[in-house]
């Protein structure tokens, strides 16, 4: 296999088939050891973090599919933390796709002035950044990502829609066994003229809260698929 793409918590390698292959890693993004979805930077390494990872991205890409949402997800092999997936085109240089249902994080040491830790967010709040360590994953508007040729502003509408939807069947299924989905960070790529969800819905990528403690990466996906 061809490895083309080496990333914070995941490798990404060309299968012979066409599709790519994304092998998944026990780092986690946080800072000073302490785990953040929201950090641009690998803050800590979590033994197993890279199958609970994988293992909550299936169980999300398959629930994503009963419901008729296109996903780039096809197979996975739990045991070698690899997932075969259809290839698709990142915008820009890429680009993460964040939905807040409650003011926290990053969202907060923004815009803390204005809004309190905790607030709920009515609807859902939808924001993206580009993938940029150097520059701390600056904060692009759709007006941005059509201006800079990024992203058409319907393709916008489109992947802000799906992500609306998405967080709310994760959030939905979370509730179901007392847990607070706070915010999730997506991807999304460019496949025979749709965008569709690529890379994960990982336990890694979301903040979840349990009777008001956050709920760690690997102990949220013993509680999503051991129910």
């Amino acid at each position: 296999m061809e490895l083309i793409y080496t990333g914070k918590t995941k490798d990404v390698y060309k299968l012979e088939n066409g599709n790519v292959m994304l092998k998944f890693k026990d780092d986690c993004t946080g800072k000073d050891g302490v785990f953040d979805p929201g950090e641009n930077s690998v803050g800590l390494t979590i033994e197993g973090i890279g199958k609970a990872n994988l293992q909550t991205s299936v169980y999300y890409f398959e629930m994503l599919k009963a419901a008729g949402i296109k996903t780039h997800y096809v197979s996975a092999d739990v045991e070698n933390a690899t997932m075969e997936v259809l290839p698709g085109k990142v915008f820009g240089h890429g680009l993460e796709v964040i939905c807040r249902l409650v003011a926290t994080g990053s969202f907060i040491r923004r815009y803390g002035e204005y809004i309190a830790d905790g607030t709920v967010l009515e609807g859902g709040y939808v924001e993206c950044t580009f993938k940029n360590d150097e520059k701390g994953d600056p904060l692009v508007t759709s007006e941005g990502l059509a201006a800079l040729g990024v992203m058409s502003e319907d393709l916008f509408k489109s992947m802000k829609e799906q992500t609306l939807k998405i967080t709310k069947i994760v959030a939905d299924d979370l509730k179901t066994i007392g847990l607070d989905l706070w915010d999730i960070k997506f991807e999304f790529g460019y496949n025979n003229g749709e965008v569709i969800l690529i890379d994960e819905i990982a336990s890694g990528n979301m903040r979840v809260y349990k009777d008001g403690t956050i709920v760690d990466p690997v102990e949220l996906t013993k509680l999503i698929l051991n129910r």
